[in-house]
């Protein structure tokens, strides 16, 4: 055993020796790898501001004011629903005590059942908004990035990142910063869609 061990430390090390030379392959793989990378500087990339892009997109703007409107009006809706519903609780409380007790107890009933649809009417209300909304998000989203994939094969990019702040990006030159154009060419092709549909 003893003879054995040190015969496995040599070759260990006569391993580690032939692996720490430098072979003839390894010269052209280095001298490879340059013309790997020469792709990658060719590659042209810009950004953009995400949030900028989305809120200075006219189409955005329209369509969060009508988000903004209908939201008043379920609002406003539900508030006069409630109103009524707290005027036929009090009308109760005024005249409960000149009814039979079946007759109170019908009327708690039918009270309690008023207010659980009122509950669920401005769940469904809210639930409808926030569909809405999500959906508008999801809109943008396709017109942004078809724009961009879009202006990227006009302007020869190949790569466009989005630029959040606390996101993968951390830096970008100001140069390769495209967000005023993109909110440019967003919003003539919206004004132009507009148009044509009046």
């Amino acid at each position: 055993m003893k003879k054995v061990l040190p015969i496995f430390v040599s070759f260990g090390i006569l391993l580690v020796a032939i692996a720490c030379q430098p072979k003839a392959t390894e010269t052209t793989e280095t001298a490879s790898q340059p013309e790997a990378n020469a792709s990658f500087s060719d590659l042209k990339v810009a950004y953009v501001y995400t949030d900028s892009v989305i809120s200075k997109y006219e189409y955005f703007k329209a369509k969060s004011e009508e988000l903004t409107e209908k939201g008043k009006k379920f609002e406003g809706d539900l508030q006069s629903r409630a109103r009524g519903f707290e005027q036929e609780v009090a009308n109760f409380q005024q005249t409960g005590g000149n009814m039979t007790p079946n007759q109170q107890r019908a009327k708690q009933e039918e009270l309690l059942k008023k207010e659980q649809n009122l509950m669920t009417y401005r769940d469904n209300l809210m639930q409808e908004l926030a569909t809405d909304e999500s959906s508008l998000y999801s809109e943008v989203y396709d017109k942004v990035q078809a724009y961009l994939k879009k202006y990227a094969e006009e302007q020869g990019l190949d790569l466009i990142l989005s630029y959040t702040r606390g996101g993968a990006v951390w830096y970008g030159k100001g140069a390769l910063d495209l967000t005023e154009e993109v909110v440019t060419g967003l919003n003539e092709e919206y004004a132009s869609s507009t148009t044509t549909e009046q």
